[in-house]
This record gives structure tokens, sequence and C-alpha cells, in this order.
């Protein structure tokens, strides 16, 4: 056979019509033990349980082996009355041992059978019960650190890692992954450990009854790992794409789901129903081929088991026919080769399960190596409540490093107490440039500073408990008003919520709902009204009581009676605050200090509303498509 048949297949250049030479070989390996390496590196920190569970599932291997050697005695000796005949030359203390069963009479050997085999049993279940229980110990430590560490990562990633990821990806990979890498960590690895060793007691077994059988056994042995390689590679690409799409069944859930007011009221049941069915059937068809590759691993081993089966009986049954070898040696080394089987056929399996957590382990490490772009500097400093002022010093920012600028060349002064609105056309950069302000992105040029000192110089903490922030979007989580306004304040008064919710015009129907303030608003504030959502995210600024506040089209979402009394409890809370707002209805910032008109990422004009109206044709535009009707 030449050199080139013996290689794998898939190490074929069929670009080049050649196969990969020495060091090609060793980058194509090298990405999948870095991929072993990293699915094992999650037992850090277990391996104290992880070797006691191993010492234990040595301990039950040997038990489970010594069982078909006792039955030698019980065949032989106790139901034939006839010696125990080995074909083979044995090792002195097996010889010793032979020799005293032979010379013990069936009688004695019966009674010393029972409590023998009862004893056996015993051990090995009480070891098989408690390597068990530790290495799924072990396993739910390490599924518990693995979702603590994935979610710990989410909530440091920097915002514009979510711009390009969905939800319902990132809530696959901590939910359907994990589970994967638990079941090769709980089941995969328990057979990897203990279905080896298995096989070496059982073929120590056979090797010391008939050499050369064993011998023969062995040379024929491997062809079988040529299928389950095939399979194995098959396997990890559907599991791949298995867990795949099992992401976006979960993004397409979690998006017709939270806007199902929208699905009805364009009519759209059918269509998303249609939408779930094809993705759903996607899905079907992958795990179809996958198990249809799963189920195949159990035909292949017991075929192979059936042809060593067979090809044992003859030769060995020839053997017994002659009296050169006892009955019971014959059935012990006949089930020590069939019992090889069994062991391999789970390793098969194995090979499956650890493909599958291969492909979940390199999903998950694509959320825990993400890098994170807007980190907190080694020794950053903490900065004390504003005293002067933010200032933007020749700022730009784009999206990503190929991107154009969605800002450029910003600069603005932003002094302590005064109120700055920012105005301009959609998609102009209005909202990119508050995000600055609380470092949810960093300026790709230039910098931003608060009294003097660089953001990036600041701690997270100190920068962002002095700001308050209200969005175009109320974010409300499925919790009570209570807990929804006071977020992340421990210990709040309730007499202080109260207050807020008051100030920012809640109180009246917060007080009306089935538990008042204990009620609990439903996922994303579903219960609520849009202006109801508004005017609680309103009360957790107010709340919070920061000296920088950031609102984003704060009112937007209120009807008219309603945004006259939340702008009124607004105007009070401005008062010696420093306020950025974003704002189309240029009727709520006549009164600013000043307003920056934004176009295209560039200032095009900064003043005040009438200086603005006399120099800045943009804001004249503007202010004549929202007055000139009037």
């Amino acid at each position: 056979m030449s050199r080139n048949s013996l290689k794998i297949r898939h190490l074929f250049d069929a670009q080049n019509n050649k196969y990969l030479d020495k060091s090609q070989r060793i980058c194509y390996y090298r990405p999948i033990m870095n991929n072993y390496i990293k699915l094992l590196s999650f037992l850090k920190g277990h391996y104290r349980l992880f070797a006691q569970a191993v010492l234990l599932m040595f301990f039950a291997s040997l038990f489970e082996g010594i069982q078909l050697p006792v039955l030698v005695p019980f065949i032989d000796r106790i139901l034939n009355n006839k010696p125990i005949i080995v074909p083979s030359n044995l090792p002195a203390p097996v010889e010793k041992i032979i020799v005293y069963l032979n010379d013990l009479s069936p009688e004695t050997l019966f009674y010393i059978f029972p409590p023998v085999v009862l004893t056996l049993l015993i051990l090995k279940h009480v070891t098989i019960f408690c390597y068990k229980f530790y290495m799924n110990k072990v396993s739910q430590q390490v599924m518990l650190s693995i979702r603590n560490r994935i979610y710990a990562k989410v909530q440091h990633l920097s915002i514009e890692y979510f711009s390009n990821k969905r939800t319902g990806e990132l809530v696959s990979r901590i939910t359907h992954d994990v589970n994967l890498v638990e079941n090769a960590l709980s089941y995969g690895l328990i057979d990897l450990l203990i279905q080896p060793m298995m096989i070496i007691i059982y073929l120590a077994i056979a090797f010391t009854i008939y050499p050369k059988g064993t011998l023969v056994f062995l040379l024929v042995f491997p062809v079988i790992g040529y299928p389950m390689n095939k399979l194995g590679r098959r396997l990890r690409k559907y599991a791949k794409g298995i867990q795949e799409k099992v992401a976006d069944i979960n993004s397409m859930l979690i998006e017709t789901i939270s806007g199902i007011q929208l699905v009805k009221a364009y009519n759209a049941e059918d269509y998303e129903i249609k939408r779930f069915e094809r993705e759903n059937y996607l899905y079907y068809k992958l795990r179809m081929s996958s198990i249809k590759r799963l189920l195949a691993i159990a035909p292949v081993t017991e075929i192979f088991a059936t042809i060593c089966g067979v090809l044992i009986l003859v030769w060995f049954g020839r053997l017994v026919m002659q009296n050169q070898l006892s009955s019971g040696v014959f059935i012990l080394f006949f089930g020590s080769i069939m019992s090889i089987i069994s062991p391999a056929k789970k390793l098969g399996n194995v090979h499956a399960i650890i493909q599958q957590a291969m492909a979940a382990n390199d999903r998950i490490y694509h959320v825990l190596d993400a890098p994170i772009k807007v980190e907190e500097k080694a020794g950053a400093q903490e900065i004390g409540e504003l005293r002067d002022g933010i200032r933007f010093e020749n700022v730009s920012f784009r999206y990503g490093s190929e991107g154009e600028d969605v800002l450029s060349g910003i600069d603005l002064t932003i002094n302590k107490g005064e109120v700055v609105a920012i105005v301009g056309p959609t998609g102009t950069g209005k909202t990119t440039l508050i995000n600055l302000i609380p470092r949810f992105y960093d300026p790709t040029d230039g910098r931003i500073l608060i009294d003097g000192a660089d953001l990036r110089e600041a701690t997270f903490q100190s920068l962002r408990r002095q700001i308050g922030i209200v969005t175009q979007d109320s974010i409300l989580f499925n919790d009570s008003v209570n807990a929804n306004i006071a977020y992340s304040m421990k210990n709040v008064p309730q007499e202080d919520i109260v207050r807020a919710a008051r100030q920012a015009f809640a109180h009246g129907f917060v007080e009306k709902m089935p538990e008042g303030y204990n009620t609990v608003v439903g996922d994303r504030g579903f219960r609520l009204s849009g202006g109801e959502k508004q005017r609680l995210a309103i009360a957790r600024a107010i709340l919070k009581n920061a000296p920088i506040l950031i609102l984003d089209e704060a009112t937007s979402q209120l009807d008219s009676e309603s945004e006259k009394y939340v702008q009124e409890a607004l105007d009070e809370l401005m008062k010696g605050r420093t306020v950025v707002a974003i704002a189309h209805r240029l009727s709520t910032i006549q009164k600013a200090d000043k307003i920056l008109v934004l176009d295209k990422g560039r200032v095009v004009g900064l003043g005040r509303h009438a200086e603005l109206l006399e120099t800045c044709p943009l804001y004249q535009r503007l202010h004549g498509m929202q007055f000139g009707a009037a």
C-alpha cells in the first residue's frame, strides 16, 4: 500500500492537487488541539475533586473486570467438576491461584462463591455511584463557572459589540452551548476515562489466557477507527450548524414575542409562523443528519463485534473440543474480547459528544475572547463631582475600523449648570455624541475632558454615578415599580421613591395599579403605556439625582398633557445641573444656554435660539419645517 493512500483524506489540498506537508499538517491540527486544551481548561480549580473521581473510576474498573474471572471456577470446578485448563504459560501468581482452585473441592467453592460475588458487586456499585456523583459535581461546578464567566463578560463588553450580535445568539451560547459542554464533561469525560481502563483490563485478561489470539484481535481492531473518525468529523460540522440554527431560532423568538404588538398590528401572524416553520425545518434537517450519523455508530461496532465473536467461537471452540482449554477459561476469553466491544462503542459515542462540545466550546470562546474596546485603564483615577465642565477637543468617531466618520472634528465646551441642546437631521450623530460622555464608546480621534481630566483616565464608577440618562426607548425590567425606579440603588427609603414618582407625574397611575409600587410591570414594561414607561424612566433619573443629566427625547412618548407636566418637572430638575439634551421638537429647547447644530457629523451651528435663527441655515430650515405651517 502506498504512503499517500494511508494519508487522511481531509489533509489533501485539492486546489494544488497535493497532500499537506508536515508543517502544514501541524498548522491544521494546532487549532483543534488548542480547542481541546481550552475545553479541558474549564476544569481549572476542580482538579482535586476530579482526581478523586478518577481514582474511584480505577477501582470501579477493577471490580468490573474481576467479575469475569470469578466465573471460571464456578463453571469449571462447581458445575462441571473439572480442572481449570489454560493453553498458555501464566504468570506465577496466577498459576498458584489456579492450582489452589483446582485443589479445592466443588462443595467448598460452592459456599465461598456467593459471598465473594456479593462483596465484589457491592464494592463495584458503591465506587460507580461515588465516581459518577463526583464527576457530575465537577461538571455542575464547571457549568456554574462558565455561565458566570460568559454573563460577566457580556456585562463588561463594549456597547459596540452588541450592535453586531443578536440577543438570541448570546442567549443560545449561555444556555444551549453550555449544556453541550456540560454533556461532554458529565458523560463524555466519564466514558473517555473509564472505558479505556476497561479495555486495558479486558485486554490484560485475554492476553494472559492466550497471547497469540489477543494479538490477532488487536491487529483487526483498529479497522473500526476509520469510520469512527469520518463520522466524528461530520458530526462536528453538523453540531456547529445546529448550534447556529438554535441561535437563529432564539433570536426570532425574542424578536417576535417582544414585538407581538407590532406583529398583530400588521396582521403578520401567518408570515411569522411561516418564517418560524422554515427555520424550525432547517433545524430539523440538521438534527436528523446528526442523528443518522450518531445511530450509525452502534451498528458499525455491532457488526464488527459479531465478526469477532464468530471467529473466536470457531477458533477456540475447537480447542475446547480437543480438551486443550476448559469451558470456563473459554468463556472468560470470549467474554473479555466481547467486553472490549462495548467500551469501544461507548468511546465512539464519546467521540460524537466531544465533537459537539468542541463546536460549542468554540462558540463560547468567541464571547470569552471577544476584545473589550472600552476598558477601564489600569490605575484609573476617581473623579469628583463635576466642578467646571465637560470639554470635547477635536473629537471624531467611527463604528469599526473601516467605516466612515459618524462624528468629525467636534469642539464643544459644556460649562457646569448649562443646558446644551443638540439638534440636527436624523442620522447625523446626535445620539453617538451623547453616548461618548458616559464612555459607552471612546472617540476614534481627539479626547473628552471632565474638569480637565481625560475620561479615559477616570474609573467607570466615578464617571457614571454622576450621570443620569433618560433615553427615547424606556428600558424597564420585569420587576416591581419600586425596583425599576430604584434600579441598582440599595436601601432606598420608600418615601424617596414616591417623591421621585410624584416629580415625574407617575405617582397617580402607580397608585391605581393592583399592588401599587410592588406591582410587576412585565417584560420590558409590557403592561404599561409608552407614556407611563417614560415617566418611570424619568422618575429613575430624578431619584439618582446626578449632577449631569442626559436626555434623549425624554418627553417624546408622552401625550400633550403629560408632556406639559413632565416638562415642568424636568425644568425644575435641570436647575443647578448640567444638562445635555437631544430634541427634535425645537419648542422644548428654545431656552437652552447653547444649541449645537449637527449635520453629517459636523458642527454647523452653535449658539442660542435667536442667534441661530439668524446665522445657521440648517437651524432655520428645521425651525421652518416645524413652525412654518403655524
